[in-house]
């Protein structure tokens, strides 16, 4: 049995019979093996108590005063899960035979304005990390333990939410977001198309077909809230518009629920890809890449950033990446590139134009990146990319602590927001919009 449903709960759903705060649960649900069978359909509570039941393979669950899944640090019951318990029945020719099948589902909406990200009609700020599959001894394989202690330091932080940059994560790490309530961006293999053939037609049949993969595995986690279908890709050249204005398309019919982006590091001028986009996510590395050794120029170069894409698109933006590298224990005053303080520095410039800008429509920062992870070797590496705020061993950087300090006070302001909001509903339905 294969389960699918789609659950969401947005502005025009709240139908239900008498009741205006009713989340809806969309369930289409594939059989093989067997054309005479039977399906009934629960849902459950965290108590284990049934809320709605249905019949067959596919139809829509009404849940009255439905708890919503919210993210990790908005909400005082984050990252609500309900049950949806799939049990079959079938005639064959041993006799009558059952199966069952448990899928948490979580009720939420994700909407997209020309200034805000919106989860349960409230705004959304991501602050978080971009991270890799990638730690010491273990290299790229999965690892339960280091899994759950990457949890562990993204609470610590504070983080709400991290991309999966730049492939699909193992689905033990979209299960643990939804249970922790750590929102994704949930991103495709689309990265290094910098080349005109990499535009084809057999490369854009193949991408089209990893995107549908990608949404079929990922659609059900409340945590995923946007799709990313690629990374810094060459979107300048002409055959980009018709690529992307493509696959977007495609995978918006996919999944008509959620917002698409993909992460540029284009200029907004020759961007042939940003107009088929609803959140504009870009990369930019002032004073690393370019600039060396100049934190001055930050706060007008980002600023000038935000300005010039925002004025062209009226889209809201996340600095999808930004950062530098340190070597841990390297420390330098006045601060240079590759010491602790450079890379604190350099946070520092980059928040001060995000505290302004996310009072516009700036709606997101994402640190490149979580942890040091090993490269290829070249002259440019230093045992592998050093830009994590925590080693490869996950021992907090000088910058870890920097963060830590500006998540929890973003978190506060969201906290603060969220019991003004309760307070305001004191006596009333719960979760009254």
């Amino acid at each position: 049995m294969d389960p699918g449903p789609e659950h969401k709960s947005g502005p025009e759903d709240w139908q239900c019979p008498l009741l205006r705060h009713c989340g809806l649960v969309n369930y289409q649900i594939f059989v093989q093996g067997s054309e005479h069978f039977q399906l009934e359909v629960s849902l459950l509570d965290e108590d284990g108590k049934v809320v709605a039941q249905g019949l067959g393979d596919q139809g829509q669950l009404q849940v009255p005063n439905a708890h919503l899944w919210w993210p990790y640090l908005m909400h005082e019951h984050p990252a609500y899960l309900y049950s949806l318990e799939v049990r079959l029945t079938a005639q064959t020719a041993a006799g009558s035979m059952s199966d069952f099948y448990t899928l948490p589902v979580g009720i939420r909406t994700v909407a997209v304005t020309e200034s805000q990200f919106l989860i349960n009609r409230k705004p959304f700020y991501f602050h978080g990390v971009n991270k890799h599959e990638d730690a010491d001894i273990r290299g790229k394989g999965f690892d339960w333990p280091l899994l759950v202690k990457d949890f562990n330091l993204l609470r610590w932080l504070g983080a709400n939410s991290f991309r999966t940059s730049h492939y699909p994560y193992a689905e033990e790490v979209m299960q643990l977001c939804d249970r922790y309530g750590i929102v994704v961006i949930d991103e495709s293999p689309g990265v290094g198309i910098v080349l005109t053939q990499s535009y084809s037609n057999v490369s854009l049949q193949h991408h089209l077909e990893v995107m549908g993969e990608l949404v079929r595995r990922d659609k059900n986690h409340p945590a995923v809230v946007m799709w990313s279908v690629a990374n810094e890709p060459a979107s300048s050249l002409k055959p980009a518009a018709y690529y992307f204005k493509t696959l977007i398309a495609h995978t918006k019919a996919l999944d008509p629920s959620r917002p698409v982006t993909f992460v540029t590091n284009s200029n907004y001028e020759v961007d042939l890809g940003a107009p088929y986009v609803d959140v504009i996510c870009v990369n930019s590395y002032y004073s690393w890449y370019h600039d060396y050794g100049h934190l001055e120029v930050i706060q007008l170069q980002l600023a000038t950033q935000f300005e010039n894409w925002y004025r062209t698109y009226q889209k809201p933006i996340i600095q999808s990446e930004y950062g530098a590298e340190s070597i841990v224990g390297f420390h330098q005053d006045p601060p240079l590139m590759f010491s602790e303080e450079y890379q604190k520095g350099l946070l520092e410039q980059y928040h001060l134009v995000l505290d302004q800008k996310r009072k516009e429509y700036v709606v997101g920062e994402l640190i490149w990146n979580f942890a040091d992870f090993m490269t290829n070797q070249s002259p440019t590496r230093v045992l592998g990319n050093k830009k994590g705020i925590f080693t490869r061993q996950r021992q907090p950087k000088s910058a870890a602590f920097l963060l830590r300090q500006r998540y929890w006070k973003l978190a506060n302001e969201t906290r603060y927001h969220r019991s003004a909001v309760k307070s305001q509903c004191m006596g009333k339905t719960p979760f009254t919009f």
